[in-house]
């Protein structure tokens, strides 16, 4: 039998807010256990939740992205559970009333087609502290620093139907967050993380089969080879004769499998209720106009830009506007001097080959993009050849200067002068005469031998263009 796959992801966005959702307690990354969260985080008896602007705020320009439907009023609810990690017993989040409603956003497919996914809704909630199990022998210990902390939590329609597709949209909207300003995109520190719900059906039938979900999946990598284990485990039970029990399941990156956590809750077993200590969210047009008008330029209006005002190639001018840290950087390489292509190729190839093998991030980068401009400069304005550009590049890389001090310091400045070359290719034409007479025959595919051979005897600094002008004056001669 063929069966078709319907995913549907939750995805769980921390807000870039410098304190919690409901009190006002940091939610910096790293500190100690427990040394982050007050006494409205830990819920101590009389104290009161007083709501983050800046949530709701970033939730706005979210909903505004993606052409939502925006909660002119939401409300906050209690959504009740007992897990150690929740003192009060009840998770703050929204229910009925979401600050952001439906809205859509569009994917681009392997194949090149685009196709658009619903999103149900998005609404704001605070998070739960961590249990932490590695430390104690046996036990647990809690750790409630992230008790409290933003989240926005984006749902969006079963509309998917590969895994490819939902790795695609996962991508698309960590992007568009980070684009937004209103989450920084960590995966590694847990500020954005996947639910995933899969189900199986055979090809040509409406209903759904029965979902399982795949909790807290803090990776690309891991959401493709989680939704491709449970794709795998629910088609083998079918066929087995067995059926899909709805349950949330957890999966084991080392192992490679997903395991079953609990059952899957439904909506009426977390008892939700308005929350009594906070008042319902009434959003006026004059806010909704403040958010559009701040709003940063967007993914898709960036590519445009950028192949209109750089003269780019698609492909090209994708690569550098996948995030927005990266086409910040390639602006501020070109305002500093970089040619557009020069400084597309040397960001995309050169700088994104350096930061892979070492492991590093963009923010991380120990080469400024003002130090890449002033490189590029002296490319274009011939003091150095693209080879030595290289070398150039690794001295910037290790803290020895700007390209102009890199330069001087170890005397690269490229060898214009023709009276200083002409010694040189003289003497390599006279030094390999079986040579000459073979370019001299016709087998001129030699020249490249010549040409490297002055680039070896100048140590790379003679300028190319006027090295092979001269040695085919002289070869020719």
């Amino acid at each position: 039998m063929q069966w078709e796959t319907v995913i549907g992801l939750e995805v769980h966005t921390q807000l870039a807010t410098k304190s919690k959702i409901f009190s006002g307690a940091s939610t910096a990354y790293g500190a100690a256990p427990n040394t982050q969260a007050c006494n409205v985080d830990l819920a101590f008896p009389g104290v009161l939740p007083v709501l983050n602007r800046e949530a709701v705020n970033c939730a706005l320009k979210f909903g505004v992205a993606v052409g939502a439907e925006i909660g002119k009023r939401s409300v906050f609810a209690r959504k009740n559970y007992f897990y150690p990690d929740l003192p009060k017993g009840y998770q703050i989040s929204q229910f009925e009333l979401p600050i952001v409603g439906r809205g859509e956003l569009t994917i681009e497919l392997e194949n090149g087609e685009s196709k658009v996914i619903g999103i149900t809704r998005a609404h704001l909630e605070e998070d739960a502290g961590k249990s932490l199990h590695e430390d104690f022998h046996g036990l647990s210990g809690i750790d409630l620093n992230r008790a409290g902390t933003p989240l926005l939590e984006i749902v969006s329609e079963p509309d998917m139907r590969s895994i490819k597709e939902a790795v695609a949209y996962a991508r698309k909207i960590h992007q568009l967050v980070v684009y937004l300003g209103i989450c920084d995109g960590n995966m590694q520190e847990g500020s954005f993380r996947v639910d995933a719900n899969l189900s199986i059906r055979p090809y040509g039938q409406e209903a759904f089969g029965t979902r399982t979900e795949l909790k807290n999946i803090n990776s690309f990598r891991f959401l493709e080879r989680a939704l491709n284990y449970e794709l795998e485990r629910q088609i083998d039970v079918v066929e087995g004769g067995g059926r899909i029990v709805q349950e949330t399941r957890l999966y084991d990156a080392d192992r490679d499998e997903t395991r079953s956590m609990r059952s899957k809750e439904e909506a009426n077993d977390y008892r939700y209720f308005p929350d009594p200590d906070l008042l319902p969210v009434e959003i006026d047009e004059s806010l909704l106009e403040q958010i559009r008008d701040g709003m940063p330029e967007l993914p898709a209006a960036k590519l445009q830009r950028f192949i209109q005002t750089y003269a780019l190639g698609e492909k090209e001018a994708k690569a550098l506007t996948a995030s927005r840290p990266l086409a910040d950087y390639f602006e501020v390489v070109v305002e500093a001097g970089g040619e557009t292509k020069m400084a597309a190729n040397w960001v995309t190839m050169e700088l994104g080959g350096a930061l892979n093998k070492a492991g590093l991030n963009l923010a991380d980068s120990p080469v400024s993009p003002e130090q890449m401009g002033g490189l590029l400069k002296r490319i274009a304005d011939k003091t150095i050849s693209g080879k030595i550009a290289k070398q150039v590049f690794e001295a910037i890389w290790n803290g020895e200067g700007d390209a102009d001090t890199v330069i001087e310091a170890k005397g690269l400045k490229q060898i214009t002068d023709t009276g200083a070359m002409e010694p040189i290719i003289d003497d390599i034409i006279a030094n390999n005469p079986k040579q000459v007479e073979q370019f001299r025959a016709g087998k001129e595919k030699l020249l490249g031998f010549f040409v490297g051979q002055v680039m070896k005897a100048t140590r790379g600094k003679a300028n190319p263009e006027q090295v092979n002008e001269l040695l085919l004056k002289k070869l020719k001669a």
